[in-house]
């Protein structure tokens, strides 16, 4: 596994980190007991243990990296909320809260509304499904919207009004990439005004609109291929230099050097079986001043 010792001197002259703030949850009582997702198989065993050993090699990195993360304590019977990211959308400090598309995670959302508002975010309640940053992208000053499997269309006018920026719509159509953090990552959290942030993609996940825009608007996107976003190599976080991706995602590591960024491989293989990885585990806490 790469560390943070590792960036090379091009990485440090082209690139930077950028301090982020994150909640989590640890997997405590983490299973795969329904089907809500083509990733998720009952039949197939889980190991608690081994998903909260993962989870937490995760957890110590972003401190490492000099992250600062929160945590939100895990409810019984919800074995899903590890996937921090499904919990809300935030930005400048406002929590978006969700409304999830399946009653077997609906319990979770008063806990995530409770808990933005005990940390003193202004909280929305939301009248459209959907599910938080899951399909909610903050891309520059846009955000990027997925609907397809989740989160509504109605929502996407929704989160508009909330935050008062532009949203731009994308198809998702592979039920593989049921949410719009499995097939695209946004590689530069801050930029300058005006400026337009990296992204990787995965071309095959969005219907040809949603390709088209994307083309359009990120002509210098990493397009990432099957095999990287089959792995939930598109699941990834990223402060501006370090990248924590999949280490099976062999490929999206080569292409993120080529352009300068740091790629960390963190396996979170178990997490996965609940069709959840890095991302997913990671909900991105926006205050004014990171905005």
């Amino acid at each position: 596994m790469s560390t943070p010792e590792t960036t090379t001197a091009r990485t440090a002259a082209q690139r930077t980190a950028h301090r982020r703030r994150y909640l989590m949850c640890r997997p405590e009582h983490f299973t795969v007991s329904y089907t809500i997702n083509p990733w998720m198989e009952p039949a197939r065993p889980t190991d608690t243990a081994r998903a909260l050993a993962q989870w937490q090699t995760l957890y110590d990195l972003y401190r490492e990296l000099g992250h600062e993360v929160e945590l939100i304590e895990p409810l019984a019977g919800y074995p899903d909320m590890v996937y921090t990211a499904n919990g809300g959308f935030v930005i400048d400090g406002r929590a978006y809260v969700p409304k999830f598309r399946f009653v077997e995670r609906a319990g979770e959302a008063p806990a995530f509304a409770e808990w933005f508002r005990a940390a003193g975010f202004d909280t929305v309640e939301p009248h459209e499904v959907n599910e938080g940053e899951g399909d909610f992208l903050l891309a520059g000053d846009t955000i990027l919207a997925g609907s397809g499997f989740r989160s509504t269309d109605h929502s996407h006018r929704e989160v508009g009004e909330v935050f008062g920026r532009e949203v731009v719509s994308l198809k998702l159509v592979d039920p593989r990439f049921y949410h719009l953090d499995t097939a695209l990552t946004v590689l530069d959290p801050v930029v300058a005004p005006g400026q337009t942030p990296g992204i990787a993609y995965l071309p095959g996940a969005f219907d040809a609109a949603g390709r088209a825009i994307l083309e359009e608007r990120f002509p210098d996107a990493i397009r990432v291929a099957e095999a990287d976003g089959a792995v939930f190599g598109l699941n990834s976080a990223s402060d501006g230099c370090n990248v924590i991706i999949s280490p099976r995602a062999t490929g999206f590591e080569a292409q993120l050097r080529e352009r300068g960024y740091n790629p960390i491989m963190i396996d979170l293989s178990e997490l996965l079986l609940g069709g959840g990885g890095i991302k997913c585990c990671t909900l991105e806490l926006r205050g004014t001043e990171q905005a």
